[in-house]
């Protein structure tokens, strides 16, 4: 059921098979509504938003409940910051300056529901595996 099957509606019912007298039932209306978003949260891959510098992350933003079509939109810190949209965020060769707090929103186009944050780490290289002390 989609909210465009909303509407009014009767059935009709032949009298008998050798007649061609048609009844009408009393019109009886239907209402879809939309199901609230709830349950936006976010997972990373590798697991734990922590990742090495110059590598890859994934982040991905799933609705656990709330009827569509949905959007998605991504933001580090405050939500100031626009980063993409679409369900998930890639980030292809993770850099210092993409640590930070991760939010997904997702909006059904009349609400809108946030993820927690998650903190995504990327991890610089070792000075020990450089033989620096």
């Amino acid at each position: 059921v989609e909210l465009h099957h909303s509407g009014n509606y009767h059935c009709n019912t032949r009298v008998s098979s050798w007649t061609s007298r048609w009844d009408e039932s009393a019109l009886v209306k239907v209402t879809v509504h939309r199901v609230p978003l709830s349950g936006v949260s976010l997972s990373a891959q590798p697991p734990g938003g922590q990742v090495a510098l110059g590598d890859r992350l994934v982040l991905s933003c799933t609705v656990a409940k709330g009827t569509g079509p949905l959007s998605f939109t991504w933001h580090r810190g405050h939500l100031a910051m626009l980063l993409g949209t679409g369900p998930r965020l890639e980030l292809h060769h993770a850099g210092d300056e993409d640590s930070g707090h991760y939010q997904c929103r997702a909006s059904d186009g009349d609400s809108v529901a946030e993820s927690p944050p998650l903190n995504v780490t990327v991890l610089g290289e070792d000075p020990w595996a450089r033989g620096e002390p």
